[in-house]
């Protein structure tokens, strides 16, 4: 509605709101996706009484697998306990959800290093790759680069951080948004292997 009466795109209202602090949390529901608390006490039911998986599944109405991974992500078919399961669940849930650079100090500080030194969100996640093919955890995506910079700033990384970034915008634009240089990465930093850390 605000989008169509300033004859702007949602995406940059919408960012706009939330830079700001505008948009008030939504009520946390579940969907009917989700399973119940009453599901998981029928799950913890059917495991003390030793009823197999598909037949719970079954009674349930839902696939195997998805009883399946129910039970593995909370103690397994031994430990399994309804409220504990259901109170996870909910705690997992949970949105927004921290940054994971916001979690990972170490990751954070590389990507720092290299933003300073002019590299592209995507130059940084392709090294980080190649530099760490054996390290989950210390791989990020260019998009959560950009998140952490255009949404998540407050606290993560300084503003000054977003003028390293090439096209010198203040919002994050969709893929689809036609200004700017077509896609192209602007004033590319090539990056000498020798000096990389």
């Amino acid at each position: 509605m605000i989008a169509r009466a300033t004859n702007k795109p949602p995406a940059i209202i919408f960012l706009y709101l939330r830079y700001h602090g505008g948009i008030q949390p939504y009520k946390r529901v579940r969907t009917s996706l989700n399973l119940t608390l009453e599901d998981r006490e029928e799950i913890s039911r059917g495991l003390a009484a030793d009823q197999s998986i598909r037949f719970i599944s079954r009674l349930l109405g839902r696939h195997a697998s998805t009883i399946s991974r129910e039970i593995k992500k909370n103690g397994g078919l031994a430990k399994y306990r309804a409220a504990i399961a259901d109170k996870k669940s909910w705690k997992r849930g949970k949105r927004p959800k921290q940054c994971l650079l916001a979690s990972n100090v170490k990751l954070k500080n590389l990507v720092i290093r290299k933003l300073a030194k002019n590299w592209s969100p995507e130059q940084i996640s392709g090294w980080l790759k190649l530099t760490f093919p054996d390290n989950g955890s210390m791989r990020v995506s260019h998009e959560t680069i950009y998140k952490s910079l255009f949404i998540q700033t407050r606290g993560l990384f300084r503003k000054e951080m977003r003028n390293h970034l090439r096209t010198k915008r203040k919002f994050r634009h969709a893929k689809n948004h036609k200004v700017g240089s077509g896609g192209k990465i602007i004033d590319l930093a090539p990056i000498n292997r020798s000096k990389i850390m």
